[in-house]
């Protein structure tokens, strides 16, 4: 259950922030918060990662929409077993953030992020995030690095 509702955690906070910028943020402007350390700005990815296939939405969409879907049945296999409590974690944060981002790509047509980095290497203050995407990464790196397999017995 614990997983279940980390993933529902996820997909409804990232629902709720991305609703929040859309309704109170300007696209092309931004506003520094924490410091000027994290930079708010709206953006509407129309593709994947790094707008990658931008031209395509709807492919980009079925290619998602089809991942995540396979990826909910390794995880409903993975919670029939017993333990393997990182490959569980893992999938639950990988999913939380596939569900929004998902989501997303078929209500909106577009994914909204909402933040960066104020950093000083240009190419990586200019990428806009959303929390979905580091539930992603922080997902696929426990999945990777925890030992746990989802083919083990």
């Amino acid at each position: 259950m614990k997983y279940l509702s980390l993933i529902a955690a996820i997909f409804t906070g990232d629902f709720f922030l991305k609703n929040h910028m859309e309704k109170t943020l300007e696209q092309g402007k931004t506003k520094e918060i924490l410091k000027g350390r994290i930079l708010l700005r709206k953006y509407h990815n129309e593709g994947a990662c790094l707008n990658i296939g931008e031209k395509k939405a709807g492919m980009v969409a079925a290619v998602s929409l089809l991942l995540t879907a396979a990826l909910s049945l390794v995880f409903l296999f993975t919670l029939t077993k017993h333990g393997r409590g990182g490959l569980k974690t893992g999938l639950s944060l990988l999913l939380g953030g596939a569900y929004s981002n998902t989501y997303d790509r078929l209500k909106r047509k577009h994914v909204v992020d909402y933040f960066s980095f104020n950093v000083k290497w240009k190419p990586l203050r200019q990428i806009v995030f959303n929390l979905s995407d580091f539930c992603i990464l922080i997902g696929a790196l426990i999945v990777a690095f925890t030992g746990d397999s989802i083919a083990q017995e």
